[in-house]
């Protein structure tokens, strides 16, 4: 079992930044792709970002692309998504995911194992 717990959310005006991060304490860290979604009520979990086991290797959603950066920390076993010029429809719950494969994917079923959520609201 992987435990995922993010943090890092909050309240930001339109334009403005936050940084995510996800902990976890397994040791398997380094050999798992991770992943970033977002969800709002009434609509589906979507794919935000992902990034392989080794860090090499990074995908976005392209509402997201150029904004917003996903990085991996293997040595503390931690994940990060920088948000920078973040907009009223970035409003979201932001959700952790971890895969059981290094290589990382776009799809919400590639991913074993999901975090509580952080809420993130932007404000127009």
């Amino acid at each position: 079992q992987v435990h995922l717990i993010e943090s890092g959310g909050g309240l930001v005006q339109a334009g403005g930044s936050l940084r995510l991060s996800c902990a976890t304490s397994t040791r398997t860290f380094g050999n798992r792709a991770m992943g970033w979604f977002r969800q709002v009520p009434g609509k589906e979990r979507e794919f935000v970002g992902s990034i392989s086991g080794s860090g090499t290797t990074e995908y976005y959603a392209d509402s997201v692309k150029g904004r917003f950066t996903i990085s991996r920390d293997n040595a503390t076993n931690t994940l990060y998504l920088q948000m920078n010029r973040l907009e009223p429809e970035d409003t979201a719950i932001y959700y952790c995911a971890a895969r059981s494969f290094t290589y990382p994917s776009k799809t919400r079923a590639a991913f074993d194992y999901w975090g509580q959520g952080t809420q993130v609201t932007v404000s127009s």
